[in-house]
């Protein structure tokens, strides 16, 4: 099977999973609606599935995204990104440490990295990280401790590394333009997608103010 090469595009609009809002939708359908609207990366983020049951969503995702060429990466978790051939992992300051992370996946593999710091992000790109996971931009829904970070600090972290930068955290479509100009690659979402009462609506119109935002067409 062709290995998708990574590109800083595939960072645009980086779809994070969380079955909390599923409803009526399963999370492989509200995953196929995101895809159908222009999702470039999908993460599966599973923090409460045994091992076996996590494989097996894995599985599901794999395939699915395999669909529709798009890169799967899989939260925090290398043995499962390994078992189901998935592009590539994202590991948190408290998780696999990078370089470790780097050396178990191979040269081949996706490598995201957490950072918070300017030192964080320096580190990380030393030890083998292709992008960086900075925030949280606006606050978190999905974790309830998060720092709110400033813009400012965001482009600080982007012009200090070669790699490219992806903002997570609270964002909509109601707050996304005020990360333009800031140096990202993309805009990595949760609720703003997956809490939407219509998914491929909610993707289609952050997608379009993520192309504004990077930079790859004018407002």
């Amino acid at each position: 099977m062709r290995k998708l090469k990574f590109d800083r595009s595939m960072l645009l609009l980086y779809a994070v999973t969380d079955r909390t809002w599923t409803g009526k939708q399963t999370l492989e359908q509200q995953v196929e609606a995101a895809l159908k609207a222009g999702v470039t990366m999908v993460q599966l983020r599973e923090k409460e599935l045994d091992y076996q049951d996590f494989l097996k969503e894995a599985v599901k995702m794999r395939e699915l995204t395999r669909d529709y060429q798009v890169p799967l990466i899989i939260n925090d978790n290398l043995e499962i990104a390994l078992a189901c051939d998935a592009d590539g992992v994202h590991v948190g300051q408290c998780d696999l440490e990078a370089k470790q992370a780097r050396a178990l996946l191979g040269k081949d593999k996706i490598l995201g990295v957490t950072a918070k710091t300017v030192e964080q992000a320096r580190l990380a790109e030393k030890n083998g990280a292709d992008y960086l996971g900075v925030g949280a931009v606006f606050g978190s829904s999905t974790k309830k401790d998060a720092v709110p970070m400033t813009v400012e600090r965001l482009g600080e972290i982007a012009r200090a590394v070669s790699i490219p930068i992806v903002a997570i955290g609270g964002i909509s479509e109601a707050n996304v333009m005020g990360l333009k100009g800031s140096g990202i690659a993309g805009i990595a979402v949760v609720s703003g997608i997956f809490a939407a009462e219509d998914v491929g609506k909610a993707a289609e119109g952050l997608l379009k103010k993520a192309k504004i935002i990077t930079g790859i067409c004018g407002d």
